[in-house]
């Protein structure tokens, strides 16, 4: 049976090679002749939607531009970033702590945008962390991040992280099963199936967007992969798909292939909110970091939190349900109205499609089929809307057009396949260049998609750029899928690796409040300066604070003296400049860090440790005026026990004439 097994995985994975090699058939009228016109924004212009996209392997998330693709910005989330300062300046560090110290990266796959009434409404948008588990919510009114919760008994958070449609629940799932925190981990791997478990994670977001954990649920040791939650009829539900039901802990491309059928899992979340309000949860212990950043003192904090709420779901039978799906799930849709949830085996032939009106009715006439460590199995044909047959190989992620209409793609045979939810009929289908993983209508997974644009993201490229080496360049393709037909627009390389991304008009972001200074008599950082004259420095034994201001285009002060190697220098540099779009740099000779990005109105701090005995110049890194290469001063470091004095100065300490 295993060498069964072992053929068709090395089939597939042939498949595959041969399908992201080879240019897709019928491929001539790939772009239509009205293509460049429809992408074409005009200089000074603005594009319809803001496409907010994941960043993979470099921890950050990256803003373009739809149609035109443009790239906007790139927003630094679980990575530190060189250009901002984020995760280097002494304000921002606190951001990237862990129960694990401080951790400056993360494998980021997965985005989701805060709803009201299951429809997008620009506030936030949330982000995962797939290595070390943690949610970031990004505030859309800043495009900072202004949040990041670590998720205790959780390893590889990549069922993440997925919102309820009032944005009550931020959820995630573990994909890698391991011991409970607060349990013995020494233990053999093969005892898998004994020790190991899997959490889902549901976070409450508060009104103004603060995250806690509200409570875990404890599950069977599988690999939980995507999630969406229910809307509209299926509020209070979420969907859950995962595979290695085998509870293998080896050589999982074979041993965890071997059941014809996985599982998508229910979880009925009011119900567990009900079991929370009868003293149905445990406190156990788990030590995770919460860290926060205020807007006000333009610093972050970072909080230790200590246990953690958690439901059983072998002991509380009816709120987690398996629906068997084939083969492996991947993605785990479900449409605008609620009523169809979508699986996608990558190793199987057909896409099912699962009612929720007839799951609720399997479960209430107790149409089980056993039930799998403790969790009843809803008999598979009970739950099913129908199967979508022959529709591609690979069947990876859907999303929804509102018009009635899936979307899916198909990572081996290189395709997006157009089909109708109701009737299961394959409508259109068109090749990709190559090897499709996500896709992304905007407002494709709420109830109101905007449905005129889709964007798939491809994971190899092959021959669509200039080579770049070994490494080559992750790729988008835009779709007008406005009509019956899906028209390719445009294809342009993206900042790697795009997985989910999200959409929204540009209006509903632009124009949600967004802070374009910040006012100088509302800056509370403990370090401001919010004048010239108040620019000092202050020595407290070894430490150094320097109290520095910018402005076009100087710095006060500009010249120092008297620090001396082996000192810990702080800059708080604070911008006076109270006009939108004039950010001022900072960086210094010899700093092992980073430099520093200061907006109008804010202050941020740059630790320095002088080395050696010299004259090191500082400077404005970030282009401001006609006269920004004249904005710079020095510092002067003397040898330890110098009695040289420590002066500050601006415009007086000119050489004699």
């Amino acid at each position: 049976m295993k060498n069964i097994f072992v053929k068709t995985s090395l089939a597939v994975v042939f498949a595959s090679a041969f399908f992201g090699s080879c240019r897709p058939k019928d491929t001539a009228d790939a772009v239509s002749g009205d293509a460049a016109q429809k992408v074409y924004v005009a200089p000074g212009k603005y594009d319809e939607f803001y496409n907010f996209v994941s960043g993979g392997f470099s921890g950050q998330m990256s803003v373009y531009a739809l149609p035109s693709a443009r790239l906007l910005r790139v927003v630094p989330i679980f990575s530190v970033d060189p250009q901002s300062g984020y995760g280097y300046s002494e304000e921002s560090k606190p951001m990237l702590n862990t129960s694990h110290g401080f951790v400056p990266w993360d494998d980021q796959h997965h985005l989701d945008m805060s709803q009201t009434n299951g429809e997008v409404d620009g506030r936030w948008i949330f982000a995962n962390a797939n290595n070390t588990p943690r949610i970031a919510r990004v505030d859309l009114k800043t495009f900072k991040t202004v949040e990041i919760i670590e998720l205790p008994n959780s390893a590889g958070n990549h069922s993440s992280p997925f919102i309820t449609e009032n944005t009550e629940y931020v959820v995630a799932g573990t994909r890698f099963s391991v011991p409970p925190d607060n349990s013995n981990g020494d233990v053999p791997i093969n005892t898998y199936k004994e020790n190991f478990k899997g959490y889902l994670s549901f976070v409450k977001v508060g009104k103004e967007g603060q995250m806690d954990i509200a409570f875990q649920i404890e599950t069977p040791g599988v690999n939980w992969d995507l999630s969406h939650a229910g809307k509209g009829k299926s509020h209070g539900w979420f969907f859950f798909s995962c595979y290695n039901t085998e509870q293998a802990n080896t050589l999982l491309e074979v041993n965890a292939s071997q059941k014809d059928k996985d599982f998508i899992m229910a979880v009925n979340w009011k119900k567990a909110e009900e079991y929370i309000k009868a003293g149905k949860g445990k406190k156990i212990a788990a030590k995770y970091v919460h860290n926060t950043w205020d807007e006000k003192t333009h610093s972050a904090k970072s909080e230790m939190r200590n246990e953690v709420l958690v439901l059983d779901s072998k002991a509380l039978k009816d709120i987690c349900y398996m629906i068997p799906c084939p083969k492996s799930p991947h993605g785990c849709d479900v449409d605008p109205t609620g009523e169809f949830i979508v699986g996608s085996g990558k190793l199987a032939a057909l896409i099912p499609v699962f009612s929720f009106d007839k799951m609720v009715k399997a479960i209430a006439n107790k149409q089980f089929d056993g039930n799998y460590d403790g969790i009843p199995v809803i008999k598979y044909e009970a739950a099913l809307h129908g199967e979508v047959k022959k529709p591609g190989l690979g069947p990876l992620h859907t999303e929804f057009d509102g018009r009635g209409n899936a979307y899916t793609t198909f990572f081996v045979s290189s395709e997006v396949v157009k089909w109708d939810i109701k009737t299961l009929k394959i409508l259109d289908r068109h090749p990709t260049y190559y090897s499709p993983g996500h896709l992304m209508i905007p407002g494709g997974d709420s109830r109101k998609p905007f449905g005129k644009y889709m964007v798939v993201y491809n994971k190899i490229t092959k021959d669509r750029y200039l080579p770049t080496g070994p490494e080559l360049a992750q790729s988008a393709q835009l779709f007008d899928i406005s009509g019956d037909k899906m028209k390719l627009l445009l294809d342009y390389p993206t900042i790697g690796e795009p997985h989910y991304a999200q959409a929204a008009p540009a209006d509903l972001i632009r124009n949600n409040g967004q802070l374009k200074f910040y006012k100088i008599e509302e800056n509370h950082n403990p370090f401001v300066t919010k004048g010239e004259k108040e620019a000092k420095v202050v020595r407290k034994g070894n430490r150094i604070d320097v109290y520095m201001t910018s402005i076009r285009s100087h710095f006060a002060s500009d010249n120092i003296e008297g620090i001396k190697v082996g000192d810990e220098v702080y800059f708080h540099v604070t911008n006076l400049e109270q006009d939108w779009d004039v950010p001022h740099g900072f960086a210094i000779k010899g700093a092992d860090n980073a430099e520093l990005l200061i907006m109008p109105g804010e202050t941020a701090t740059l630790k320095w440790l002088p080395k050696k005995v010299g004259i090191y110049p500082f400077y404005c890194t970030d282009f401001c005026s006609a006269l920004h290469q004249e904005m710079q001063g020095y510092v002067r470091v003397s040898p330890v026990g110098s009695t040289v004095p420590l002066t500050f100065s601006l415009g007086t300490n000119m050489p004699a004439k």
